[in-house]
């Protein structure tokens, strides 16, 4: 059986994992890996996809490649066609809340009720803590009156900021873009009060199983797809310039904000 291909994490509608499905399919051919693409839809755990043994080209988030939470090889990460990220493979998070809502500033939102995904997600959880961590400091207290943890998914911070649930929460930058590109509808709901730092964007990863070989040229075509004839029609969908290599030393700025906010006694946002 072929090693399975997966874009769960910026899967942002049908016609964006459509996309996906197809990029990873010149990128296979273009490699000569075979990758069957499998769905893993929220809410089964990405863990468990991680941990697949035929894992060939999957979104794992940086922070949980850090702290070494499913034995991966980091293959490449895109570059979203956006200023922040500099032409480089770089996100930050947005910090959301409803297009209405009287809020002009992240600190006018202080009082309210915060979002945020799961512990182990960089844009969803690490890095608006790490953004935060100056304000707590100041503080010397909660700077919400609550926090609303473990609502797993992107979309979910979305429909949690637009139900009214949170006053504000974290977005994954690249997901917001592809939302802004595939639902313009939902985006134009939402307004942006502040981002974080720009960190390494989550890298498409690999079981080890998939060999050294299977890796290095999965590798380089990811890193070529950018010159190829097929290449501007799939990045115009999914905002990307380009695909740059990775390791898991990329991905080790994560674990010093965490250590930093976690010293401070600051375990999670709020």
């Amino acid at each position: 059986m072929s090693p399975i291909a997966n874009a769960r994490m910026y899967a942002v509608t049908p016609e964006a994992e459509a996309a996906w499905e197809a990029l990873f399919a010149r990128v296979a051919a273009d490699a000569g890996v075979p990758l069957a693409y499998e769905a893993h839809p929220a809410p089964k755990p990405l863990d468990l996809l991680w941990r697949r043994p035929d894992l060939g080209a999957a979104f794992m988030c940086g922070f949980p490649i850090a702290l070494g939470l499913a034995a991966v090889v980091p293959l490449a990460a895109p570059v979203p066609d956006a200023p922040w990220a500099g032409g480089r493979g770089l996100y930050r998070s947005d910090f959301v809340v409803r297009a209405e809502a009287p809020f002009r500033r992240l600190e006018d939102t202080f009082g309210g009720t915060i979002g945020w995904t799961v512990a182990h997600s960089h844009s969803g959880f690490n890095a608006p803590r790490h953004h935060l961590l100056p304000f707590r400091r100041a503080a010397g207290a909660p700077l919400f009156s609550a926090s609303l943890g473990d609502l797993v998914t992107a979309r979910a911070i979305v429909d949690a900021v637009l139900d009214g649930r949170i006053d504000v929460g974290p977005l994954d930058g690249y997901w917001h873009l592809l939302l802004r590109r595939h639902r313009p509808d939902i985006a134009d709901r939402l307004r942006i009060v502040a981002s974080t730092d720009v960190a390494p964007l989550p890298a498409l990863v690999a079981a080890p199983d998939l060999g050294a070989d299977g890796a290095e040229a999965l590798r380089r075509a990811f890193a070529d797809a950018a010159a190829r004839p097929w290449f501007p029609p799939l990045a115009e969908a999914l905002c990307l310039t380009g695909f740059v290599p990775v390791t898991r030393a990329d991905y080790g700025p994560t674990l010093a904000w965490a250590a930093e906010a976690e010293a401070a006694g600051y375990p999670a946002p709020g």
